[in-house]
């Protein structure tokens, strides 16, 4: 079973779509995250939920 952990990030409208490019960019290439979920409101915040793997190491005793 794979298991995950989550990191939610809200981006206020005031953030360029560039910079939050580049913050996503950064996550993904860097921390391994991936992007689940990008949702923007009526107001133009944004909701962006990433994940990655929890690797688990097994005991070989």
């Amino acid at each position: 079973m794979i298991e995950y952990e989550f990191w939610n990030l809200v981006i206020p409208r005031t953030q360029s779509r560039q910079a939050v490019c580049r913050l996503l960019t950064d996550a993904a290439e860097y921390h391994g995250w991936e992007l689940e979920r990008l949702r923007k409101d009526g107001s133009g915040e944004r909701t962006i939920v990433l994940r990655r793997k929890i690797m688990r190491m097994r005991s070989t005793l």
